[in-house]
């Protein structure tokens, strides 16, 4: 684990915080699909993210569930940290977008670390500025974008997270995280076909216009 420590977070960390991150870290795998983080759930750890891509989500009361933002390598889930450090129950539910791995921090090293080590410090309040960033661009896609401009949006988003062109995904899929329907999902997506910004195929999708 050390050596993936030093290869994602050795340019963020001194080498004493790598140390006491192996030493109290546990190593988690998870497959696609993966449910690391739910709503409701009192956390107990951190996510630092090694390898893959996460996408986090909000549910409303009918269980509908909204895409808030994405997490790729290298990067942590404000809301979790903003949970850790408040002692209080998940507001998220976090799904692996692709096969991950990730380094989960036990809670009680979070305060301590805050005030032991400066990189540790600047690590956890650039992660909340960055995710505060992709929340109020959330927030302005839903008030301000059309549905075919934040489904288009949401493609290449999905596209850059997986490091391909090629999107598997169910028009089902992409309607529970748009909050919207299969049929105004398959409608649009054909609309942008015709327009000539992706290729449909079955269960995948091919963005030409990336």
């Amino acid at each position: 684990m050390i050596e993936a420590l030093k290869r994602h977070y050795g340019y963020l960390f001194e080498d004493e915080l790598l140390q006491d991150i192996n030493q109290c870290g546990l190593f988690k795998s998870v497959p696609e699909g993966f449910t690391l983080m739910d709503i409701g759930q009192t956390i107990s750890h951190m996510p630092l993210l090694i390898s893959g891509a996460l996408k986090i989500l909000r549910e409303d009361e009918c269980g509908n569930e909204l895409l808030l933002y994405f997490i790729e390598q290298g990067d942590t889930c404000t809301m979790s940290i903003s949970c850790c450090m408040g002692n209080s129950k998940s507001e998220i539910r976090a799904i692996a977008e692709t096969p991950a791995t990730l380094i989960m921090i036990p809670v009680e090293k979070m305060g301590a670390w805050m005030g032991k080590y400066k990189s540790w410090q600047n690590f956890i309040l650039q992660s909340y500025h960055e995710r505060t960033v992709e929340l109020l661009e959330s927030i302005d896609s839903i008030a301000f974008l059309k549905m075919d401009e934040r489904l288009l949006k949401y493609l290449k988003d999905k596209a850059m997270v997986n490091h391909n062109e090629m999107i598997t995904v169910t028009h089902q899929d992409i309607a529970q995280d748009l909050h919207t329907s299969r049929v105004v999902i398959s409608r649009l997506l054909k609309k942008l076909e015709n327009d000539g910004k992706l290729k449909l195929y079955r269960n995948q999708i091919h963005l030409i216009d990336l």
